[in-house]
């Protein structure tokens, strides 16, 4: 059994999660990880399984031409160890190229790294929440200042916050 990522984009439609998971429940593979949104009228999926490589594909096949699909074989598991406390990153405001970047650049600037994101356009609002991970070694007042002076260049709102056992 190999450790397998497999993606699923393409148009949305009724029953592309039952189909997709249907096929992989045929080859005996157990969703471990998963993820499934729409993005402007088509459906994006990853998941983590264990199976058997050329029965998955197999598997899979008669769905691609309408859905592309990958599969592929994932190197050893790398456990993610929290560097430290979970925030919750909220930006909002006129949409522009570049907000992503630098609102993300910051938070690796603190030495951060970003576990959850998702952004939205809704009209000409922009909307991106993340979830994020801080060390504690971190200065904070200095990340809150440059967010908040990215967030002005941008023309955005911004706001951290520790993040809730119901944020996660």
């Amino acid at each position: 059994m190999s450790q397998l990522a497999v993606t699923v984009i393409g148009p949305d439609r009724p029953g592309i999660i039952a189909d997709v998971t249907e096929a992989l429940v045929g080859t005996g593979v157990n969703l471990e990880d998963s993820t499934m949104t729409l993005l402007r009228g088509h459906f994006a999926m990853m998941i983590v399984c264990s199976g058997p490589f050329d029965e998955v594909k197999a598997a899979l096949e008669p769905l691609r031409g309408e859905l592309v699909i990958t599969v592929r074989i994932m190197g050893p598991e790398h456990e993610h160890a929290p560097i430290g406390p979970a925030y919750m990153l909220s930006v909002h405001g006129a949409d522009r190229p570049g907000i992503v970047a630098a609102v993300t650049r910051m938070i690796a600037s603190a030495g951060g790294t970003i576990t959850d994101l998702a952004t939205r356009l809704s009209g000409e609002l922009y909307v991106l929440t993340a979830e994020v991970e801080i060390p504690p070694t971190a200065e904070l007042a200095w990340l809150d200042r440059a967010l908040e002076i990215t967030a002005e260049e941008l023309g955005v709102g911004v706001t951290l916050r520790p993040a809730e056992s119901d944020d996660l």
